[in-house]
């Protein structure tokens, strides 16, 4: 019995084989699980053009080596320099409460009369 299982099988593989060609083009038949995936796959496929990003254009050299500078850091260091940012931030924001208190004080902010 289990011989002519085998027998059986061999004989069925042959009829299973197709030689059909599918067209993954067709977006009917292959529709694009996620929208925009292709789009997005499609623009790392371009050549890449020799005008830099939008946002690097604008930067001057001193930036493009601070961001460097920030992106060498490990995360402790960076975590210590965004603190050092706050607390500077911070020290500005007296400072220029107290020269806006002094400028009320001697009436320069004073709005000319008409």
């Amino acid at each position: 019995m289990a011989a002519q299982d085998v027998d059986s099988d061999q004989d069925l593989e042959p009829s299973l084989l197709s030689f059909e060609k599918l067209d993954r083009a067709s977006p009917d038949l292959w529709p694009e699980q996620i929208p925009g995936v292709s789009e997005f796959a499609a623009s790392f496929n371009s050549p890449i053009t020799s005008s830099p990003p939008k946002w690097l254009a604008d930067l001057e050299k001193e930036d493009i080596d601070m961001l460097q500078e920030f992106g060498s850091l490990t995360t402790a260091n960076l975590m210590e320099k965004v603190k050092e940012l706050q607390n500077l931030a911070y020290q500005l924001g007296l400072d220029e409460s107290r020269e806006m208190t002094r400028g009320k004080f001697l009436n320069i902010l004073e709005r000319p009369k008409k």
